[in-house]
């Protein structure tokens, strides 16, 4: 996951160290977490969804041009037919902040192709090729597993994938594992190329500009990123308030009937660039962003953002059932 963005108070956004109002109507929830789904919604299962994880994380980190980012990227593909999905896999050359050519792939997976009522939902499945916010400098140059930071969004919908290929839903989904959104410009090279916000998102913003299909179009989309970590708070994000509130609202709304109401919380975050953003410049899709913002840290993630700390030590099967089970109830109780 990338920086948070950091804007004046005048344009109505907060940065990563501000701490967002929350009322008495916002408060966690400190109620247990019951999952009690609609009868025709399935059942999450965050074990699957952890060993979707755990198989990711275990390729090693996932930076494109290297055997672990291909071998993976094959493991994507192959699950996603495996679960009954019409899968695209979209090859690209993308380049890097430093002019160096990447070797990327989209991988798509299209559930009801023929309705037009449709819902998108994608994650990043590469990895940060740097530690560049890890306390100990020696790991500066160490691309992270990223168990938390791409794999948790990616588990997370390949168990979402499997359910839909169980039951189908009403409406046509489209899965989407988005590449090449880490390889973002580090702070230790900026002296030297200057800061480029579009160094960040070049998979999702490559798709946006070329969709798999022509002219594609959903209702709206959820963007997960960093999704499993214990404890995890997922605020309103800025730019998902400003371009999809209603959706926005509606999933919050749905966590919070689900009994996790401790994890979403019903006040505004910061705004952060994310692939979010990047589809919704380039295809006008109302896209909204769940992401693990903690308004109590200094740099507004967890402390193993960006760091070899980023691991499955991490991972929590409670935050992937939270996550996971809110996501497949606005999916299937869609109207």
């Amino acid at each position: 996951m990338i920086r948070l963005l950091y804007l004046l108070a005048a344009s109505a956004l907060w940065s990563c160290s501000s701490k967002p109002a929350v009322t008495d109507n916002n408060e966690p929830s400190s109620e247990p977490v019951v999952a009690q789904a609609q009868s025709d919604t399935p059942a999450f299962d965050a074990d699957s969804a952890y060993l979707y994880v755990q198989r990711q994380v275990d390729f090693g980190p996932r930076v494109p041009n290297t055997p672990a980012h291909k071998q993976c990227g094959n493991y994507l593909a192959s699950e996603l037919k495996r679960f009954g999905a019409q899968v695209h896999e979209q090859e690209m050359t993308l380049t890097a902040y430093d002019g160096t050519p990447l070797e990327s792939k989209n991988i798509i997976g299209t559930y009801n192709a023929e309705s037009e009522k449709r819902i998108l939902l994608f994650a990043h499945w590469d990895t940060r090729p740097y530690s560049d916010a890890d306390p100990n400098k020696d790991n500066l140059h160490k691309p992270i597993d990223g168990a938390d930071d791409g794999a948790s969004g990616v588990g997370v919908l390949l168990e979402i994938a499997r359910q839909l290929q169980q039951k189908a839903p009403a409406v046509g989904v489209d899965i989407i594992f988005f590449d090449a959104e880490d390889y973002g410009i580090p702070d230790f090279a900026e002296e030297k190329y200057g800061y480029k916000s579009g160094t960040w998102c070049l998979g999702s913003r490559f798709w946006g500009k070329n969709p798999h299909i022509k002219g594609y179009k959903a209702d709206f989309g959820i963007l997960l990123d960093m999704v499993g970590a214990k404890d995890a708070v997922f605020y309103k994000e800025y730019i998902s308030m400003r371009h999809a509130a209603r959706y926005v609202d509606k999933v919050w709304e749905t966590a919070r009937n689900l009994g996790y109401g401790k994890f979403f919380i019903n006040a505004d975050g910061g705004g952060v660039t994310d692939d979010h953003e990047a589809v919704i410049q380039e295809t006008g899709i109302p896209c909204l962003d769940i992401i693990n913002y903690d308004p109590q840290s200094d740099k507004g993630f967890r402390a193993h953002w960006h760091t070899q700390n980023d691991n499955m030590k991490n991972i929590d099967k409670e935050v992937l059932k939270a996550v996971g089970q809110t996501v497949l109830e606005v999916v299937y109780q869609y109207q």
